[in-house]
């Protein structure tokens, strides 16, 4: 009986060696939590992010007034009843009393109703 209970014991003790250090057991369960984790983050992310694309489709799609900002803001567009008015900012001379025309930065559209 005592060699059925070292035999057991042994058995439980490699078992449980195996268990904690092999290269498969617990480190590995723990790293694969920690994936699974960032991986359900990453898929939340993008989640949101295919819900904002499916809203913005949608309103390109079903009304002019998205579609109208997006041609203003992105290729500078105006309506046909608007004024085009465009402001380009001074810059001071460099010498006083300098008279010579001074270099500009690319003008800003800007549009009035």
């Amino acid at each position: 009986m005592k060699w059925l209970a070292a035999v057991l014991v042994a058995v439980v003790t490699l078992l449980q060696a195996r268990l904690w250090l092999a290269s498969d057991g617990v480190r590995e369960l723990s790293r694969l939590e920690a994936a699974v984790a960032t991986q359900r983050g990453e898929n939340e992310r993008l989640e949101n992010r295919n819900k904002q694309l499916g809203a913005e489709v949608r309103d390109l799609k079903n009304g002019m007034a998205a579609l109208e900002e997006r041609a203003r803001s992105e290729l500078g567009m105006i309506s046909a009843n608007e004024t085009f008015y465009q402001v380009v900012p001074r810059k001071a001379a460099a010498i006083p009393g300098d008279t010579s025309p001074t270099p500009r930065t690319p003008p800003t559209r800007t549009a009035a109703r």
